[in-house]
């Protein structure tokens, strides 16, 4: 199992708020560009994402890399695999997370209402993983580009006027290593689908959706 339930492709905006429970949790705050953890550490903690996001990374054999997943804010990040993680993870911008020792959770004391969202969490991150690996392997560029922007703009997407607006703290970069594509390649899908006035770009970060029907019907692969 990787590390994480994030982003792929079934989170919506209605995963309970987790701001509520800050102040009788442990909290850990991170800058961007800081790791919380290392492929290979001993996973002794899981994190859950309060505010901020996430970027969690592998390095192939072929020394390419593979980002895994962004944890959004209501995402759970720090699953083991054979009690170390295996991914890297670092913030791209000023992140807090909710603290829980691995050993604590591991008990049959405790915290059940904590236990219950963290075993959704789980269930959660396999769902997405098989979402996103169909989607690696399936679709187009246009057609993966487009997913991702919808899913972004179904969890963090706000309202600007008749239109939704999403921002993407991640590089051009990370988006194609999480869709499989080159760098190019997502700078020139996203070229494509501004001329076709599917979206719009608001400097570089900012991406505002136009026609969101024609963006699904691009995502879903319809003619």
């Amino acid at each position: 199992m990787y590390v994480t339930a994030t982003l792929p492709l079934m989170q919506t905006r209605s995963i309970p708020p987790l701001r509520p429970r800050i102040a009788r949790q442990r909290t850990l705050t991170i800058k961007p560009g800081k790791h919380l953890f290392l492929e290979g550490d001993a996973a002794d903690k899981i994190y859950e994402v309060a505010t901020g996001v996430l970027r969690l990374t592998r390095i192939m054999e072929d020394g390419r890399r593979q980002v895994i997943a962004f944890g959004y804010p209501g995402d759970t990040v720090g699953f083991p695999s054979d009690g170390r993680y295996h991914t890297d993870c670092d913030a791209l911008v000023p992140s807090t997370l909710i603290v829980h020792r691995r050993a604590d959770l591991e008990t049959a004391k405790g915290d059940a209402a904590l236990h219950q969202r963290l075993l959704r969490a789980a269930l959660r991150e396999i769902s997405g993983m098989q979402d996103h690996f169909m989607m690696l392997g399936r679709k187009s560029s246009v057609e993966k580009l487009a997913s991702f922007l919808l899913v972004l703009t179904d969890r963090v997407g706000a309202p600007l006027g008749d239109f939704d607006q999403v921002n993407l703290p991640m590089t051009r970069g990370d988006i194609a290593d999480f869709l499989g594509l080159t760098t190019e390649t997502v700078s020139r899908t996203f070229t494509q689908l501004r001329k076709s006035q599917i979206i719009a770009i608001d400097h570089i970060n900012t991406v505002v959706i136009l026609k969101p029907t024609a963006l699904r019907s691009i995502a879903e692969g319809a003619d």
